[in-house]
């Protein structure tokens, strides 16, 4: 349920005297800070911590994560399960609000996001599922090679520890299998399952004696569903998602707590020296060289929106009020303002820092970031703050005076939600007991609410800008259009999943569309950076998404009139048993809810098809600014959003590591990508091109006028399988540390820090066990060393200088080795195979080392201390692998 958007627009104070004492584990958490870092980190929910953490995995690099909300104080209501969603409207939260939703019933509804050191990990439900391998075979398609289902599973997989249900009796019982080779084994995250399928006197209907809570949740909802021939799924991770299945959590099997992203990706290495986060502190704005600030934005101001938090009081029924139409005066007819360079196609701007505050009338602070800096401040205000810097519409910026650096109109388009509708049907049969009356027993953990079904169904024949915001520019139409094509095709199989099921136990099946085609925005709405975004996540505007839910309550009574679903005698309360369509539709429409998975608003897709990122999560005309977290996603997969933003963050981190490499020389293409491991992957890289270069998706489009049986997966999702890409990289190399965009390409390079080779039997093991085509990372690895070989790509030629350029620029000129040349390449060379640096890497640097071999002959005198300099050179030799072996992070 609850989304785990990363939430923090905010952050940092350079000297704060103003900010509160925060301390975890002696670190001061509000330090004073360094004048500049080489990463800036904007947010530390899940992306931001992720990010952080993995860049200061380098001793020689600083990073700066900033938040907007404090730590929390691992209260019960945040570490124990049985309270998840009680924190909703808390401290922790923005309390953020939608526009009214005109399409619906007009009223608002609450947007929570988290505020807190850990965002939204904090405050969401704790669902753990990554959708399905199409979800990331279509990021793919869309124009962004390396991030398919190959490209991001290692990613899943390095993020978590996985702990199978801990009795084979109960995994029997409930059809809770699991796939080894999807799955970590030494990640942060622990994943796992509840303690609550204790024993109990009563059994279920096969006769196993365990908790009969567990019998209605597993027994009667799945045998109902399987009646009505949807499957079970055999492990609800491994890229398959159409059927039921128990969705494992973020929760530590030895305590049964939340295993969230402060706790996992902080905490544990609060005492690393260069991971600086602050907390407290809100983000106004990133600076950028030779574009001016608008006094609109970097001026502190009084009597508005002091802490930048929303209205809403976060009740589930979802009638808070918007933000505060307090803006500051604009005045008048102003000149817009704009910078000297607008357009990203051509644009290279470069970012310096960051501007920030605790609160908006205190004065803006500022810190650089010799580096990158990098937006984790979740998919609403990462949209806010890249338009408050300049970067947006050019025609909203001008409407809030607000000078426009790059006129990028994708950002804060294409908002995606999951959004949901509750329904109610208490059950009469009291043997079986309510989780509500359970509740209330503080040994019990009611972390029971992973139940999932999906199904899928078609679309209606719509043009391309039917149901969109009017106005939008071209760009937008072409991405929406290229993303309809893509939802039509996979909503056309019968293993992808139009919506789910969520069950509560207590008579609610909750109902969510999976795969939505309506689209919303998130726009600044007022030049103060303390003032909420205007969100309108237009929900339900597309009508394919309303007949989906429709569709969906018609399914829910005749689960409920399967065998073992009447013997728990339901009582149809919302919407009533003898609803019809209208009134079923006057139910969605007043009880339409967030999800809590807004993303999307800084997409990655091509510039002409409205995108904000480029493959590698760069912004579009900046050289050194990204975005993270799920507003980067293209379209929403169809999971609840922890684990994908997980694993889009790990996988972003090892982009930027390989995109910083120095000397700064980015790898060149290789078509014999040797190396991979089974918990990192190489980047693949190839020229990004819109769909209209790509073999063209499927023109058929399928009624949205279906019974409900015609919405059932029927085929087994464990059967389904995909085809395998394969991609090459190219990658133009860089001169200077600040690394120019370059749309739609790739850096090659492995994460060594994580990287090992399986052997062959493990390999083949492991490609026997996937459901699916198994990554080509894990294939290659085969045919690779055994050592951690990490170099797939790399052509480390063209990071040293010639002979020729080192003869040029030494003085005086370097003396002849003592060693022979095949001595001197034999030395090398196995203190390079030594480290596991495969053959074709050490053929590529040891000419490079080594030159031509000196002409004439060692002199008398010389050769008399022939063993001490032969010593001493070896010294020379090793000192020189050592610094070859840090400058290519394998030490």
């Amino acid at each position: 349920m609850l989304g785990l958007l990363a939430a923090a627009l905010a952050i940092s104070a350079h000297l704060p005297a103003f900010a509160l004492g925060a301390r975890i584990y002696e670190r001061d958490l509000n330090a004073p800070l360094l004048k500049s870092y080489d990463y800036i980190v904007v947010g530390c929910g899940i992306s931001g911590l992720v990010v952080t953490n993995r860049l200061s995995e380098d001793p020689s690099v600083t990073v700066l994560c900033i938040e907007a909300g404090n730590p929390d104080h691992y209260e019960a209501v945040i570490q124990d399960p049985v309270y998840v969603g009680a924190d909703i409207g808390g401290v922790y939260d923005w309390d953020l609000s939608t526009t009214p939703q005109t399409q619906l019933d007009g009223a608002t509804r609450p947007m929570p996001q988290g505020k807190v050191l850990g965002g939204g990990s904090i405050l969401n439900a704790m669902c753990w599922n990554r959708g399905g391998a199409d979800d990331y075979d279509a990021w793919e398609a869309l124009g962004n090679p390396g991030w398919g289902w190959e490209g991001i599973l290692p990613y899943f997989i390095k993020s978590e520890t996985y702990t199978p249900v801990y009795s084979e009796e109960i995994a029997r019982q409930y059809s809770i299998n699991y796939n080894p080779a999807v799955h970590g084994t030494s990640g942060p995250v622990q994943v796992s399952y509840p303690k609550y399928f204790y024993p109990q006197s009563s059994t279920c209907p096969g006769g196993n004696s365990v908790h009969p809570l567990m019998c209605f949740c597993a027994v009667n909802l799945f045998q109902g569903l399987n009646y009505l021939g949807v499957p079970t799924e055999f492990d609800p991770n491994d890229g398959t998602t159409a059927g039921a299945a128990f969705v494992p959590t973020d929760l530590d099997p030895n305590n049964q707590t939340r295993s969230d992203a402060r706790r996992t990706y902080y905490d544990p290495y609060v005492h690393r020296s260069n991971f600086h986060v602050i907390t407290g502190q809100h983000v106004t704005r990133v600076l950028i060289e030779d574009v001016d600030a608008s006094p609109e934005v970097s001026n502190p101001t009084a009597g508005g929106n002091e802490n930048g938090d929303g209205t809403a009081n976060g009740n589930p029924d979802g009638f808070g009020f918007g933000p505060s139409a307090n803006n500051p005066p604009i005045g008048g007819q102003t000149k817009n303002r704009f910078a000297r360079r607008q357009d990203p196609s051509s644009s290279n701007l470069r970012i310096t820092g960051v501007e920030f505050a605790p609160v908006a009338s205190a004065q803006r602070q500022t810190v650089y970031a010799t580096r990158e800096v990098i937006i984790a401040a979740g998919s609403l205000h990462s949209a806010q703050l890249l338009q408050l810097s300049g970067i947006g519409s050019s025609s909203l910026l001008a409407k809030f005076n607000i000078t426009v650096a790059l006129d990028l109109p994708g950002v804060g388009n294409n908002l995606q939600d999951h959004c949901l509708v509750g329904t109610f049907y208490p059950y009469n049969n009291n043997s079986y007991p309510s989780p509500t009356a359970l509740t209330t027993n503080a040994t019990y953990n009611s972390e029971a609410e992973a139940e999932y079904k999906h199904n899928k169904t078609g679309v209606s024949n719509q043009s391309p800008s039917e149901y969109l915001v009017s106005g939008l520019d071209a760009t937008l139409v072409a991405g929406f259009t290229a993303q309809k094509q893509s939802l039509v095709e996979r909503l056309g199989r019968r293993n992808v999943a139009a919506y789910e099921i969520i069950n509560n136990n207590a008579g609610g099946l909750t109902l969510a569309v999976m795969h939505p085609f309506s689209r919303g925005t998130c726009f600044i709405n007022s030049a103060d950076p303390f003032e909420p975004p205007q969100i309108d996540p237009r929900w339900l505007s597309n009508p394919t998404d309303r007949q989906v839910l429709v569709e969906a309550m018609l399914f829910n009574r005749r689960i409920l009139d399967t065998p073992a679903m009447r013997l728990l005698q339901a009582a149809q309360f919302v919407p009533p048993i003898d609803a019809d369509v209208a009134a079923i539709n006057q139910v969605i429409n007043n009880g339409i809810r967030t999800e809590f998975h807004p993303s999307g608003t800084c997409a990655m897709l091509p510039l002409e098809h409205g995108g904000v990122v480029d493959p590698h999560l760069r912004v579009y005309g900046t050289r050194n600014l990204r975005v993270v977290d799920a507003g980067i996603f293209p379209m929403i997969p169809g999971a609840h959003l922890q684990a994908v933003v997980y694993g889009v963050a790990e996988k972003a981190a090892d982009i930027i590591k390989a995109d910083n490499v120095r000397p700064s020389a980015v790898p060149t293409s290789s078509k014999n990508s040797s190396s991979a491991t089974a918990t990192a992957v190489s980047i693949s890289s190839e020229t990004s091109m819109g769909l209209s270069d790509q073999t063209s998706t499927s023109s058929r489009t399928s009624s949205i006028a279906l019974s409900s049986s015609s919405i059932i997966a029927t085929s087994n999702s464990s059967s389904v399988t995909f085809a395998t890409s394969t991609n090459t990289s190219s990658s133009p190399p860089n001169t200077s540390l600040e690394v120019p965009t370059y749309p739609g390409t790739s850096a090659s390079v492995v994460s060594p820090s994580t990287a090992t080779v399986s052997s062959k039997d493990q390999t083949a093991a492991a490609s026997k066990s996937l459901p699916r085509s198994t990554p080509s990372i894990i294939n290659s690895a085969a045919e690779s060393s055994s050592s951690p070989a990490v170099l797939s790509t790399l052509d480390v030629s063209s990071v040293l200088r010639s002979k020729s350029e080192i003869e040029a620029t030494t003085s005086p000129p370097p003396t002849p080795s003592l060693l022979g040349p095949s001595e001197l390449s034999s030395s090398i060379v196995a203190a390079l195979t030594s480290k596991g640096v495969p053959s074709a890497v050490v053929s590529a640097v040891v000419p490079a080392i080594v030159g031509t071999a000196p002409t004439g002959s060692v002199a008398a005198s010389a050769a008399a201390s022939a063993v001490e300099g032969q010593e001493q050179e070896q010294a020379a030799i090793d000192a020189f692998i050592q610094w070859l072996f840090h400058f290519l992070g394998l030490d």
